[in-house]
């Protein structure tokens, strides 16, 4: 199959597949790699504006990780929300296991795992999920798939089962300049838009990573988009 078929067969399979959204609304994260690179240590930065025709969000995640394997790395996340009074307050805290299930090239596509433990304080709720991170080099281009098999509960929630789709498809152009197309999916949900990353290497395993994306939501009338900005820095 050629890269355009691939892709569009992708996007078929998000829009026919049953869709279910978090409890918070958002859908629209980060797109896993299922890499982990032994000894790396990094801190990241996260921002995420929502806007609606009636809600405008903004959030603010920070990170610590490590790998404790050659094949597996964790990470701790302090996640803030900017409130009614239009301060950030701390309002969750998340652990993230990541497992490269295979090495690079090993086989056809590279495969790995992720999972996350998410204690949100402001409403009460844990949230655990699994998901798997798979990844396809077409010659100077890229296709990440990630799925997510999620289940909350809290005093102020449903407790149910909820699955999430992130597509991400990238033209890795020179390390620093990657553009791309990202697809989500959720329930009553369906988003598409361009994204950029780009790697800057500075000696040995130091180095930043940086992403942006800009996701217009299709499948509902009325304004909703999401802005999401990312930077890391592993050494």
């Amino acid at each position: 199959m050629n890269k355009p078929s691939l892709l569009f067969a992708t996007i078929c399979i998000l829009m026919f597949t049953p869709r279910y959204v978090f409890a918070d609304g958002i859908v629209v994260d980060k797109v896993y790699h299922p890499y982990v690179i032994a000894n790396e240590k990094e801190f990241e930065w996260r921002l995420m504006s929502s806007q609606t025709d009636t809600i405008n969000r903004l959030a603010q995640q920070f990170g610590l990780g490590y790998s404790i394997a050659e094949n597996v790395a964790m990470e701790f996340y302090i996640i803030g929300e900017r409130n009614e009074l239009g301060d950030f307050t701390a309002s969750a805290f998340e652990l993230e296991a990541r497992w490269m299930l295979t090495e690079q090239g090993q086989y056809a596509f590279d495969w790995g795992a992720i999972f996350e433990l998410e204690r949100n304080t402001s409403v009460n709720s844990i949230e655990a999920s699994a998901g798997l991170a798979v990844e396809k080099e077409f010659e100077k281009t890229s296709l990440t798939i990630n799925w997510f098999l999620i289940y909350e509960q809290g005093s102020q929630i449903d407790s149910e089962f909820e699955t999430e789709f992130r597509v991400k498809y990238r033209y890795r152009y020179i390390p620093e300049i990657q553009p791309a197309i990202e697809l989500y999916s959720g329930e009553d949900y369906f988003g598409i838009g361009p994204a950029i990353m780009g790697v800057h290497r500075i000696e040995g395993q130091r180095q930043i990573k940086w992403e942006a994306g800009f996701i217009t939501e299709l499948s509902n009338k009325g304004k909703d988009h999401t802005l999401r900005l990312s930077v890391e820095y592993e050494f």
